[in-house]
């Protein structure tokens, strides 16, 4: 089982380190500049949504997951009604996978 409680810490380590994407415009332009490692995506965000980044990331070679809801995602980063957050740094993407895929 997933601890979402240790991926909303590093989420939230991450903001305020400044590491991080929040958003479907931000993220998509950064997937594009290459400077994301790891995208997160809320279980509740609409198909097209999730289909337009499961592309991006296919396309870019990034590792995608969805994790919990956009409210708690949200929280996490204190941003509003964000679905979407990429994470820039490689040692707050692997920390999060690392918990994502149980390892």
């Amino acid at each position: 089982m997933i601890n979402h409680q240790k991926i909303y810490g590093l989420i939230g380590l991450a903001t305020k380190a400044g590491k991080i994407t929040a958003g479907s415009e931000a993220t998509a332009e950064a997937i594009e500049k290459k400077i994301v490692k790891l995208i997160l995506i809320a279980k509740d965000a609409s198909q097209r949504t999730k289909k337009l980044f499961e592309e991006k990331c296919k396309m870019n070679n990034i590792p995608i997951y969805e994790v919990t809801s956009i409210e708690e995602m949200s929280k996490a980063i204190g941003k509003p009604n964000k679905a979407v957050v990429g994470i820039k740094e490689k040692g707050f993407a692997q920390a999060i996978k690392k918990i994502i895929i149980g390892g």
